[in-house]
Order: C-alpha cells, then sequence, then structure tokens
C-alpha cells in the first residue's frame, strides 16, 4: 500500500505532466501540469483554513503508516494530484480511463488505509482534483 500512495505524490503527477509534454503531447502535459498545481493550492489553502487532525493524530494511534509532510489532513492532497492528473489525460484520451481511473481510486483508497486521510478527505481531494482537470482542460482546449 504505501508504494502505491506515491502516486499521487508531486514526483509522480508532475513527472507525468512533464513525461506528456517530452512526448510530444505539450498540451496535455500543460494541462496536467495546471489542473495539479491548481488542485495543489487550493489543497493547501484548505488543510490550513479547515486544519483537521489526521486519523493517526485524532485516535491517538502513535504513527501513521507513511510520512506526512504536514499535519492536516482535509481535503487530500494525493487524492487532488492524482485525480487531476487521471481525469485531464482521460478528458483527452477516454481509453486511458480503465487504467488511469481505478489508479487514481487506489491512490485516494490507499491513504485511508494508511491512516493519513478520513474519508471525506480523500472524497474531497477528488473533487478539486476533478474540478482541476476539468477547468484546465476547458482553459487549453
Amino acid at each position: 500500500m504505501r508504494w502505491l500512495t506515491h502516486f499521487g505524490g508531486a514526483r509522480f503527477t508532475l513527472g507525468v505532466g512533464l513525461a506528456l509534454v517530452a512526448a510530444g503531447q505539450p498540451r496535455l502535459g500543460l494541462a496536467a501540469l495546471l489542473a495539479n498545481t491548481g488542485s495543489h493550492l487550493l489543497v493547501q489553502i484548505l488543510k490550513r483554513a479547515v486544519a483537521r487532525a489526521r486519523p493517526c493524530d485524532a485516535t491517538g494511534t502513535p504513527l501513521a503508516l507513511v510520512d506526512l509532510p504536514d499535519p492536516h489532513s482535509f481535503p487530500s492532497g494525493h487524492a487532488a494530484a492524482a485525480t487531476a492528473v487521471a481525469a485531464t489525460i482521460v478528458l483527452a484520451h477516454p481509453m486511458i480511463a480503465p487504467v488511469a481511473l481505478p489508479l487514481a481510486c487506489l491512490v485516494a483508497y490507499s491513504r485511508v488505509a494508511l491512516r493519513v486521510h478520513h474519508l471525506s478527505d480523500v472524497l474531497a481531494g477528488v473533487a478539486l482534483g476533478l474540478g482541476g482537470a476539468i477547468g484546465a482542460s476547458r482553459l487549453l482546449r
């Protein structure tokens, strides 16, 4: 489960956007990067505004099962990033959906399974990622 969660991390999601640009799909790569960046900014604003404790902290569990970049859980940045990139690609190439969307869902699930997010955190992250994907895709048509 730990390895799976990294598919929602910055290195992977930004890497996908850059790889698309390098592979001759600059518009799609830029849309993925824009969707990811936009959703990330909203995630960071909401994390500080809501300041919800992570499940591992709220329940007194001594440690989460992965390293935590910050103490706030709402919304999930990993779920937002994975969804933003996957949905952006699917909007341009629907035939990728059977691979991209389950991977994004598994990233979201991993955040709950690793005790670093509540279900509502990942659902909010998915919504932010979808919003970022739709917005970026429309902007770069």
